[in-house]
């Protein structure tokens, strides 16, 4: 059974919808929820599934990213996952940090990588004049957004979307996409999903 850690910054709806999932025959199971944001909803929600939860808060640490790192790393290695998932981590990770994680590190993102890494990724779409957007699963390198893909899910952008209405979308899509490539990855299966 591998143990999953789970980074969020905010509600956590993606770490919820992956929570949810690793019960069962799944061959993961959650073992923290860490945010660098102790006001960050999905705290209180992991903790309500009886997940153990640490906060770290960022702010803190003035902008220095290896010492708030280091005391990131404290709760995560206690719990010793096999799995880290950033799920809504809205911190860019050093390569140092990113590196203890090689190959066992998965994110999502709300664009079709390679398209638009980095933020404002639905005004971009729409900006562009695309006619699809969805999300990608993939793991975690050094550089941002740009490691192999696990996984792909695409939405229609559809006449007067805005950016928020094209998000709502997308994060159903997420919610889809993320559990079942988790569940994939845990058995050992790292060949990409496409839904539509």
């Amino acid at each position: 059974m591998k143990r999953v850690a789970l980074l969020i910054s905010g509600g956590g709806s993606n770490m919820l919808a992956l929570c949810r999932d690793m019960v069962g025959d799944h061959p993961a199971r959650p073992v923290l929820v860490a945010s660098n944001d102790p006001t960050a909803a999905g705290l209180a929600r992991a903790a309500a599934l009886g997940i153990a939860t640490a906060a770290v808060d960022h702010r803190s640490f003035n902008g220095d990213r290896a010492a708030f790192e280091a005391a990131l790393l404290q709760p995560i290695l206690a719990a010793e996952p096999d799995i880290l998932c950033l799920a809504g981590f809205m911190r860019v990770l050093t390569p140092a940090f990113v590196a203890r994680f090689e190959g066992r590190m998965l994110n999502i993102h709300p664009s079709l990588l390679p398209k638009y890494p980095g933020l404002h990724t639905h005004q971009r779409a729409l900006d562009a004049g695309d006619t699809q957007a969805g999300c990608t699963v993939h793991e975690v390198t050094p550089v941002l957004d740009a490691g192999p893909i696990l996984g792909q899910a695409r939405v229609p952008i559809l006449p007067g979307d805005t950016a928020d209405s094209l998000s709502a979308r997308v994060l159903v899509q997420e919610h889809r996409l993320y559990p079942a490539v988790l569940r994939r990855f845990a058995a050992g299966d790292r060949s990409p999903l496409f839904l539509t």
